[in-house]
């Protein structure tokens, strides 16, 4: 029974639990790197969108890395917007309010307009 134990061969890979791997003990790209946006779909995009004529392996992960992050970013401010409103539910009204008061993602995403959004809350203070 000692050939059949599969310890050596993910020495090393306790960072991913064991349901998320795959049936043969492989990693995906995601995986390997640590996030969770799917690197392997975004390198498919990629290259059927022909962008360039060659797409570089590290470049999926890379692009898939910060579009997660750019979601966690949003979801986290816009989630508070939904607590400052005493709301559990996020939708696009905090959507709108989460990004429109943060300043590099309103530089980000300025020419953007979110449907049933609205706009940020502002008197002119020479009518207060």
């Amino acid at each position: 029974m000692q050939g059949l134990s599969r310890g050596p061969l993910l020495k090393g890979r306790s960072h991913c639990p064991p349901y998320k791997r795959m049936a043969t003990g492989r990693f995906t790209q995601s995986q390997r790197a640590g996030i969770l946006f799917p690197a392997k779909r975004i390198h498919r995009y990629l290259k059927r969108g022909r962008y360039s004529k060659r797409v570089g392996a590290g470049s999926s992960v890379y692009l898939a890395a910060v579009l997660e992050y750019l979601v966690a970013e949003i979801l986290d401010l816009s989630g508070k917007a939904a607590q400052d409103n005493s709301r559990v539910r996020i939708n696009s009204r905090y959507l709108t309010l989460g990004i429109r008061n943060d300043t590099e993602l309103a530089d980000l995403l300025a020419t953007v307009t979110i449907s049933e959004g609205g706009v940020l809350p502002f008197i002119h203070p020479t009518l207060l």
